[in-house]
């Protein structure tokens, strides 16, 4: 395997797998323009060779297909999946602790590996404006680092065993930010830097942090892995990595000494600064908020150092397809951790947090002839109490009885909900609570509400495959198009406030009770633009669950309140923008064509299919 960043590239380059672009291109819009086109196009592994006002070489799109992903991880894939796989479910190491034995071994071998002396990372001193300051989107506040492997230890039990290493976002210049001597950090209290950040407070010192860049593509993919309880980001790095984590100490900071980059400062007790706006993986740019200020001690760069970075935008993104490196590595783990899910889906085309599906059990009442959601809501509580998937908006969840149900096959899976769930029993609403800090759906920063559509039991309804009659023709409610069955849209005049939204949503529930049962078309989605979101289906996962807040934005036919449970006939949600929400991310046209010089006949990227 690979013990640093130059042997991967230098192994994919030698199997087909990576681009070499020689000719200068522009930090500001320019390489992240290129590599969101070639990613669209399945493409390769990008290696920008001159980034303009930089000396320092830029790869993208590494992780851009699982089948990279794989050929890259080839020679420790399944041990790690074994070791994996044992950490969840400790018991099969009893059943049989001879066939777990090389298992047991792999771990015992990644444990990190501290050394002294001089280290490649360190052998030159360099400053925040000297790095390779990519700017993704016109809107984006500044540059920032897209792939860094954050940094901090426990304050309470220093060491690398009790060490947290996760991927929060790094903003390197813009805003009120002291360049060279400042930089913003982006996390949540409940990340672990953040409990790292309170046990500091309490101590009345600062925290210590270490920012990686760099180094084996496995140490990248360890700071963004869901770990099963006990397991280190550090151990897994050298699992993965098939070679130790190396570390070292310098100033009391912690060093990677295979990083390309190491940025180390502290992040002092209620110091923040506004970070932000930037393109996020919803599709939109998350606003200016403040967050924690970082003071750079030192930025250390190795010799010919390579800067990774991604670009984060409307999915599916090269993010999406380190999600499907997880889910291969991680499995079943979600059984283990859940007991009753079989499946938990979250949606990608939807922007991952706001939309999740699932397959779970329902066992308690097997002798009823009446068939309901009852443990499937046991488990659906589970579920959005539990790490990410606790930042989910919507989750539509079902049991599998004669029919196999594919959580990945969207259209096929919200078929059978629809079909089968009982609209005036099976909606289950969840108000002021959290969600994700990203979504600008809800009431304030990480506010808004969560909703469970649950389905089980036979069959009730046949969905409409064309928009029913009552749909048509209605007053202020236009163009309406089929999305999917059961299905459709219908364009209204702009969003202004909520008052006005519930006149409006009244009168259409109002207007298509008069014309009598549609029981075959059980969810309206009400938005700006109806061709739009009826074009595709990933256009209408992304838009309706990331455009609604279900307590403020899910209306009803002929809704009512019964025992404070809340029912209709038809759902209606309310899809269209809000004034509330952030702006959604629309490339630079001029930059666009700039780029076209790239994927010309002739030109480095000319022959690459799919463009």
């Amino acid at each position: 395997m690979y013990s640093n960043l130059q042997d991967c590239i230098t192994d994919l380059e030698k199997h087909g797998h990576l681009v070499r672009i020689r000719e200068e291109v522009d930090p500001y819009l320019e390489m992240a323009a290129i590599h969101l086109k070639v990613y669209e196009a399945g493409g390769p592994a990008l290696l920008f060779e001159n980034v303009k006002g930089s000396k320092f070489r830029a790869v993208s799109n590494l992780f851009g297909t699982l089948e990279r992903s794989k050929f890259m991880f080839r020679d420790t894939l399944e041990a790690v999946q074994n070791v994996i796989a044992l950490r969840n479910d400790p018991a099969k190491a009893l059943k049989n602790p001879f066939g777990h034995m090389k298992s047991g071994l792999a771990a015992m071998k990644a444990l990190p590996l501290k050394t002294t002396g001089g280290q490649p990372v360190t052998a030159q001193e360099i400053q925040i404006s000297d790095l390779p300051l990519i700017q993704h989107w016109p809107m984006d506040g500044g540059a920032f680092i897209t792939l860094p492997q954050v940094y901090s230890e426990d304050p309470d039990k220093p060491g690398i065993m009790n060490s947290n290493l996760g991927m929060y976002r790094v903003q390197l210049t813009g805003n009120d930010y002291e360049v060279n001597k400042e930089v913003g950090v982006h996390y949540q209290i409940h990340r672990g830097i953040g409990v790292h950040q309170e046990k500091a407070n309490k101590k009345g010192g600062p925290l210590k942090v270490s920012i990686f860049v760099g180094g084996p593509p496995a140490h990248t993919l360890s700071a963004v892995m869901p770990l099963p309880e006990g397991m280190s980001e550090m151990t897994f790095a050298g699992l993965l990595a098939g070679r130790r984590f190396r570390y070292s100490y310098v100033d009391g900071f912690c060093v990677s000494n295979d990083a390309d980059f190491v940025i180390t400062g502290e992040i002092h007790q209620g110091e923040t600064k506004p970070e932000g706006p930037f393109g996020d993986h919803l599709g939109y740019y998350s606003l200016t908020h403040p967050f924690p200020l970082m003071k750079i001690h030192k930025v250390y760069a190795k010799p010919n150092a390579i800067w990774p970075f991604t670009v984060v935008g409307r999915p599916p993104q090269e993010d999406t397809s380190f999600g499907a490196l997880i889910h291969e590595l991680t499995g079943d783990a979600i059984k283990q951790e859940i007991p009753g899910v079989k499946e938990v889906h979250a949606v990608d085309a939807a922007g991952v947090h706001p939309l999740l599906f699932a397959i779970g059990s329902e066992r308690y009442t097997p002798y009823q002839p009446v068939k309901q959601p009852l443990e499937l809501l046991t488990i659906a509580n589970r579920i959005l109490g539990t790490g990410q998937l606790s930042l989910a908006k919507y989750l539509f969840i079902t049991a599998e009885e004669d029919q196999r149900v594919d959580t990945h096959d969207e259209l096929g899976f919200l078929s059978y909900i629809l079909e089968r769930i009982n609209l005036h029993r099976d909606i289950h609403f969840y108000t002021n609570t959290t969600i994700d800090t990203l979504d600008y759906s809800g009431t304030g920063l990480n506010t808004g509400s969560k909703v469970v559509f649950a389905a089980y039991g036979n069959k009730i309804r046949e969905l409409c495959i064309e928009v029913p009659d009552a749909l048509k023709g209605l007053q202020g409610f236009v163009n309406p198009r089929l999305v999917m069955p059961g299905v459709v849209v219908m364009e209204a005049s702009k969003f202004t406030e909520y008052t006005q939204a519930e006149r409006e949503m009244h009168v259409l529930s109002e207007a298509i009770q008069a014309r009598g049962s549609m029981a075959g078309c059980p969810m309206i989605i009400v938005a700006d633009d109806s061709d739009f979101i009826s074009a595709h289906m990933n256009n209408f996962l992304w838009a309706t669950f990331t455009r609604s807040n279900p307590s403020h934005d899910i209306y009803g036919v002929n809704s009512y309140y019964e025992n404070k449970h809340w029912a209709c006939d038809n759902v209606i949600i309310d899809a269209r923008i809000k004034t509330h929400h952030a702006p959604p991310l629309i490339p630079d046209p001029a930059v666009e064509k700039k780029i076209e010089r790239f994927f010309v006949k002739g030109a480095v990227l000319g022959g690459l299919k799919g463009l």
